[in-house]
């Protein structure tokens, strides 16, 4: 647990980033405490395509704690990462010790925590585990991953409990029910569990008996019996995913069948060989389409899959833990795996988090059975043995600090994205980078690299903006009408499009965008107030009031409508009026010179005309 701390700590001088910490954090006030109001929206709110209200309580926690505060959200994802190095020793050492039998107990108690140590160890300072600690909103993994491992440990606690003891055994699972009930409401991944149980109680556990013929006898009927209330919890964990991700989930028509297959094959080895090789980490592996799923690539993932599958099936009777521990992890994958494509990835390092578990065990198992055989031969070749560990989990060590880094700010994650993996979303992101910080230049490259990529909606529309933003009228308009033809009701591009036909004097067309921007999102008060604007050019002061006045009926801190209200009235020398919406615009934006100068000038006029 300490060196998992001292291994991620440079993360408490990371910033949120760029990638969803915007939407889900930074802009998100909905979160933000733990007031009625706040947990409403959380046990209620599917932002994203996920429902996870127990991860949001933990981040509404945060915010009282720390406010907004990156440092403090960090803390808290890596405190709890180092709690799920903690709870996965304890889980392994109660499945190493069913494997260690005979010899020096003692020794075989040794071996059983070095073997734990060692996996927790592996499990927690791997590179994988990078992005589910340091980037903020991925917080569901750990919290999910927190009461997970309480669930499995809660379990078996309560299969290897005395006979006699049932009233305790039964609390044992009933914890263990309700810590998976929590894990669920943390991150919908957990709901592979019950499967995962029905393998522990196969092998280490032994639960079933010594073969298949015995899996349905009677005592077995008991423990299968166990698992209805684990099933009736990923049964609504499930239907709450898919309600909750329906709008993110890649159709049938972009993905038939025999691709999803595909790329499922293609996330199981790849996620195998980012394990034994973990360099080279992206935060998007971005899903390119068409697949070609006969391609070499696919083929050559499914021709590994297959081998492997066969391997362990043939091995199962020899090694059953080698079998338990691909079948566990295949299944964990299932939640995140091509079969329900959703998203732009076709792989990710945080789908690792669950799945890498079962790899961690074998790894502490096969440390434990190499200790135990080197100190029945001599203890210097057993210290020996502990050499090769040591080095591999330094080298993850330090192999995860450097990849802590690329999350310290949005312009070095995406920069690192796009050196790793180049992307759509790498170039998008790093252009929406350089927009919040006024260099459209840079923006406008990276928007158009982007787009050579990929045609999106939002990247067109974005790139409108910026080359507005620099005069270029003509060539935003093209970006607008891009923008909205893949989305017509894009209110937003309509609006911008609106001002660029205003700004080259076309007044009717630029109305007629304004009034569409209002007919797909009503509440867009600045349509209204750049209506008005158009309007009053006209000379149709009455017409245009009724828009500043709409504007500011939408949203009364508008300083801008009640600038251009005041100016309008003025106009129809209700001088009183004027004054009352130019000192209003004042006292929204004191520092609106446009306003004062106005002010200034009619109170003067005013005075000029008493004498």
């Amino acid at each position: 647990m300490a060196c998992t701390f001292l291994t991620f700590v440079q993360i408490l001088q990371n910033d949120f980033v760029d990638w969803d910490d915007i939407d889900t954090l930074t802009e998100n006030p909905f979160f933000r405490g733990l007031g009625w109001p706040q947990l409403k929206w959380m046990w209620t709110a599917t932002l994203m395509g996920q429902y996870i209200p127990v991860t949001w309580m933990t981040l509404g926690l945060d915010y009282v704690v720390w406010g907004m505060h990156p440092a403090g959200y960090h803390l808290t994802s890596l405190l709890l990462h180092v709690a799920n190095a903690g709870l996965f020793y304890l889980v392994v050492v109660r499945l190493l010790a069913l494997g260690a039998a005979g010899g020096d107990a003692r020794a075989d108690a040794l071996s059983v925590r070095l073997g734990a140590a060692f996996a927790a160890l592996v499990f927690a300072v791997h590179p994988l585990r990078v992005e589910s600690v340091a980037w903020a909103t991925e917080r569901r993994d750990v919290v999910c991953a927190f009461f997970w491992l309480l669930a499995v440990l809660f379990y078996v606690r309560h299969a290897r409990g005395h006979p006699d003891e049932p009233a305790r055994r039964r609390v044992w699972y009933w914890v263990s029910v309700g810590s998976f009930c929590v894990a669920v409401l943390s991150k919908s991944m957990a709901v592979t569990l019950p499967a995962i149980l029905v393998i522990l109680d196969v092998y280490p556990l032994r639960r079933f008996g010594e073969g298949p013929r015995s899996w349905l006898g009677r005592p077995a009927i008991a423990v299968w019996l166990e698992k209805v209330p684990f099933v009736l919890v990923s049964i609504a964990g499930s239907a709450l995913a898919v309600f909750a991700n329906r709008d993110n989930m890649v159709s049938r028509a972009e993905l038939g069948m025999l691709e999803r297959l595909a790329v499922s094959a293609y996330q199981v080895v790849f996620y195998l060989w980012k394990t034994v090789a973990p360099v080279r980490l992206a935060p998007l592996y971005e899903l390119r389409t068409p697949i070609a799923a006969l391609s070499w690539p696919f083929l050559l993932c499914a021709a590994v899959l297959l081998a492997l599958t066969s391997f362990a099936i043939l091995t199962r009777n020899r090694w059953p833990a080698i079998a338990a521990a691909w079948l566990a992890s295949v299944i964990m994958l299932g939640p995140v795996s091509g079969i329900v494509q959703n998203g732009p990835q076709i792989a990710a390092d945080r789908y690792t988090y669950l799945p890498a578990l079962p790899w961690a065990v074998l790894a502490g198992a096969a440390l434990s059975m190499g200790w135990r055989a080197a100190r029945r031969s001599a203890s210097r070749v057993a210290v020996l043995w502990l050499f090769g560990p040591a080095v591999l989990a330094a080298v993850l060590g330090v192999l995860t600090s450097i990849q802590t880094q690329t999350w310290h700010d949005s312009r070095r994650l995406w920069t690192h994205a796009l050196a790793v993996a180049p992307s759509f979303a790498g170039h998008y992101n790093l252009g929406v980078y350089f927009d919040r910080h006024g260099d459209w230049s840079a923006a406008i490259d990276h928007y158009r690299e982007a787009l050579r990529i990929k045609s999106d909606r939002d990247a067109h529309y974005n790139l409108g903006v910026d080359l507005a933003r620099q005069g270029q009228w003509g060539e935003a308009i093209a970006q607008y009408q891009e923008a909205t033809r893949i989305k017509r009701n894009h209110a937003e591009a309509h609006y911008n499009w609106g001002i660029a036909l205003a700004r080259q004097g076309k007044w009717d067309e630029a109305i007629a965008h304004y009034e569409l921007a209002l007919s797909f999102k009503p509440e867009l008060a600045a349509a209204h107030n750049n209506w008005g604007a158009v309007l009053a050019r006209q000379g149709r002061w009455s017409e245009a009031i009724g828009h500043y006045r709409e504007a500011v009926r939408i949203k009364p801190d508008h300083a801008e409508a009640h600038n251009n209200w005041a100016g309008a009235l003025a106009q129809q020398e209700r001088w009183d009026e004027a004054i009352v919406h130019y000192r209003r615009a004042l006292q929204i934006r004191p520092d609106f010179g446009e306003a004062r100068r106005s002010l200034e000038q009619l109170l003067a006029f005013q005075a000029a005309r008493t004498r």
